[in-house]
């Protein structure tokens, strides 16, 4: 199994293939945002990867840091946990003025189908 580190939250082990959106919420306890419950419309699920970026995107994710001219950060929500990784959560409901995190994200990648492109 792959192990997520969260800067500031820990270590923890992830289920192969794991959204990581689902990931920093259920095995970190991170309250980490998906306002439009990852679909890669909103950009609220964003993170800073520290290590261990993957070197390969979904075509959704790509279009839509291009659209609103994000760099540096990467969609939770496109992203599976097929490696080891160390991200900061820097998209969280604390302090966001925000009732809830946002609809639970499936457990597959959307929106379908899914198209790999590289970062």
């Amino acid at each position: 199994m792959p192990k997520l580190t969260v800067e500031g939250v820990g270590d923890f082990e992830v289920p192969e293939n794991k959204r990581l959106v689902l990931a920093l919420e259920e095995e970190a306890g991170v309250d980490q945002l998906h306002a439009c419950g990852g679909n890669s419309k909103c950009t609220t699920c964003k993170v800073e990867f520290v290590t261990g970026e993957p070197q390969k995107m979904t075509a959704a994710e790509k279009e839509t840091l291009t659209a609103r001219e994000l760099t540096g950060v990467r969609l939770s929500c496109q992203v599976l946990c097929d490696q080891d990784m160390t991200v900061r959560a820097i998209s969280r409901l604390e302090g966001s003025g925000r009732a809830d995190a946002g609809g639970r994200p499936t457990d597959e990648l959307q929106p379908q189908p899914v198209e790999w492109v590289d970062s």
